[in-house]
């Protein structure tokens, strides 16, 4: 076949496909197809926070030229070509918070005997001691096990103390020919340190202990661009890129100010990046991240030094406290989605990682070990380490790619156009951006346009309450923090009253007939926090409404059932409630069911998939509360 006649048989099924799709819209929108206009499918389109389309299909149509080899600029496939796919990339995990330098060298040990690579070791403050460093690193080979330090302020402190035992270590004959391999991060992080809070160096420390460290025979990186600071305060993709150049940029000023060319300074900077469970997304975004850096090289006249390494992070923020053990399942898309994007170590977060040290009753030890295995299966057993690159051709990874780089520079450079990465942190720019989208995330997942599942879908409303001080989450803008605010006062509601808060439902004609509106209601209560009781179908005129709402104790009811039967019943249904007793009366379904109700008749809200359930169910929980305090009472029937 010539690619003329491919190209005709691809648009033939290309046109095939939108007409099937028109079919499909138009019948469940009751329109003619018609009305859809020439590309039906644009309405199966879907907008990221970055304002980047994703279409329902891709094809041919949407093929981008192929990017170069791994290891070649602009490095969009990696930029080691030669990196052992036996081993894929280094399994990385945190050791020192809190603990004795004995304890903290056991671990590592035991820790690289069983699947890690690669040492994230925090030091300093209330972690481990500077001067413990030795005990701590002894019987480890960093010529195998690349090493990563959290200081803070000590990382200079640190960081010397670490060339101490190097050069202790060469002096005695480590073994090591070839002192490159021996591979160092000090990890200081003065500008993302500025967005978040945390203490650091001064910019002036960091880049003089870079000077210290490319000085070194070993491979020393002192600075680590911390893009996971700004994805943890509620930045999307993009704009946790685009700020994370602009202050890799920075870096780079400040170092060759100090006489580093442009090649050693920007031989010291690293970067870390957060992975969340949308896998698409983050495969493009660690591949955009080396896109857009290495574009920064390439303008400052050093392509061949535009390969940083990148450092995976699974989301702090996509971590729940409610049904944790599905933390599991996001780290893992997330370890996925890193990997296959090309990221050169990745840090599992634990399971528990949102909640108290032994709220869930499991040993730190078993929650590092799952956070350790989800790498290696993915290694190990499914092998996604055997091939560079993997995503490299798919139409739908290379677009989005491209699409996400595209709006990172485009935030990059309203960052340099505002005077750079100091001067628009201090104008407000960036921490403004990222908080609208924040607000705009935190508004999809109220109103459940986004699921959090466990916390706003599918809730385990039998689960044990959370231990005091749970709900403290630092500077993390955690996804299922507003919904877990409603469970912890449900909690709260439990432990004052023997029961949970409770709702009525008020079932209406057949189990067919309302069971798709007991079921919606039964799990956005529980979403609060609120126990869903019913009854099962109830009659009107028989008495057993009202029957059923008094045993209930509760003094809110939801009424179920189709449009239809609300037409014929709902506004009697309304009526005997009422008369019951109900304070509050809701309806499952659009305001327009009963638009010709008034009075008495009328409910008093209306419960859909549209509405912010957490003002809503915020609202019933005030109204319970409120009612239970007012009436003394200490339990709720059951």
């Amino acid at each position: 076949m010539s690619l003329a006649s491919e190209a005709e048989e691809a648009a033939r099924a290309y046109a095939d496909w939108q007409h099937s799709v028109a079919g499909v819209l138009a019948k469940s929108r009751r329109i003619d197809a018609a009305e859809l206009g020439p590309e039906p499918q644009k309405l199966l389109e879907t907008v990221t926070y970055d304002g980047v389309t994703v279409a329902p299909l891709y094809s041919p149509r949407d093929e981008r030229p192929e990017q170069p080899l791994p290891g070649t600029f602009p490095y969009v496939r990696g930029a080691d070509a030669t990196r052992d796919v036996n081993a894929g990339w280094l399994v990385s995990a945190r050791f020192g918070e809190g603990a004795d330098a004995a304890d903290v060298n056991r671990s590592v040990l035991d820790a690289l005997e069983n699947g890690v690579s690669a040492l994230w070791l925090a030091v300093g403050g209330a972690d481990l001691p500077v001067r413990s460093l030795e005990t701590a690193l002894d019987g480890v080979l960093l010529d195998l096990a690349p090493l990563t330090l959290d200081a803070g302020t000590d990382a200079p402190l640190a960081g010397r103390a670490l060339f101490a035992l190097l050069d202790a270590r060469a002096a005695a004959g480590d073994g090591v020919t070839d002192r490159t391999a021996v591979r160092v991060d000090l990890g200081t992080a003065p500008l993302t340190s500025a967005f978040s809070g945390a203490a650091d160096v001064e910019l002036g420390d960091a880049v003089a202990l870079a000077a210290e460290s490319a000085a070194r025979s070993e491979s020393v990186r002192a600075i680590t661009v911390d893009g996971t600071v700004f994805h943890n305060a509620g930045a999307s993709d993009a704009e946790e890129l685009g700020a994370a150049i602009a202050a890799g940029l920075e870096y780079l000023r400040a170092l060759t100010e100090s006489g580093l060319t442009i090649g050693q300074a920007l031989g010291q900077l690293g970067f870390r990046f957060s992975a969340t469970d949308d896998q698409f997304q983050t495969i493009a975004k660690f591949r955009a991240a080396r896109l857009v850096w290495a574009r920064i090289a390439q303008v400052c006249g050093a392509s061949d030094f535009g390969g940083a390494p990148q450092h995976a992070v699974t989301s702090a923020a996509m971590m729940a406290q409610r049904d944790p053990w599905v933390n599991m399942l996001r780290t893992t898309l997330a370890a996925f989605g890193a990997g296959v994007g090309g990221a050169d170590a990745v840090t599992v977060l634990p399971f528990d990682a949102a909640l108290p040290a032994g709220a869930l009753g499991v040993s730190k030890t078993f929650a590092a070990r799952i956070a350790r295995n989800t790498q290696l299966l993915l290694l190990e057993e499914s092998h996604l380490g055997r091939v560079l690159d993997p995503a490299s051709g798919s139409w739908y990874v290379e677009d989005l790619t491209q699409q996400v780089a595209a709006k990172a520079w485009e935030f990059f450079q309203q960052i340099e156009a505002a005077g750079g990465y100091v001067a628009a942190l201090d104008a407000g720019l960036i921490g403004d951006r990222i908080a609208s989208t924040r607000a705009q995330r935190d508004s999809d997942i109220a109103h459940r346009k986004t699921t959090v599942t466990g916390v706003n879908e599918f809730p385990n409303l039998a689960e044990a309450p959370l231990p005091a001080g749970a709900a403290e989450t630092g500077s993390v803008a955690r996804y299922a923090a507003a919904f877990e605010a409603l469970r912890d006062r449900s909690d709260a509601y439990l432990a004052a009253h023997g029961a949970r808060p409770a709702v009525f439902l008020a079932p209406l004609g057949p189990v067919a007939e309302h069971n798709v509106r007991t079921t919606f209601s039964t799990n956005l209560l529980a979403s609060g926090g609120i126990e869903a009781r019913n009854p099962g179908p109830l009659a009107i005129g028989d008495g057993s409404i009202a029957a059923a709402a008094k045993d209930s104790g509760a003094g809110i009811a939801v009424i179920c059932g189709t449009d239809k039967r609300y037409a014929a019943e709902a506004t009697a249904a309304v009526e005997e409630l009422r008369a019951a007793g109900v304070g509050t009366v809701l309806l499952a379904g659009p305001e327009k069911v009963v638009a010709d109700a008034d009075g008495s008749a009328r409910p008093d809200g209306f419960v859909t998939a549209r509405i912010d359930a957490v003002s809503v169910l915020s609202g019933l929980l005030d109204t319970i509360e409120s009612s239970s305090d007012s009436s003394g009472d200490t339990g709720s029937k059951k």
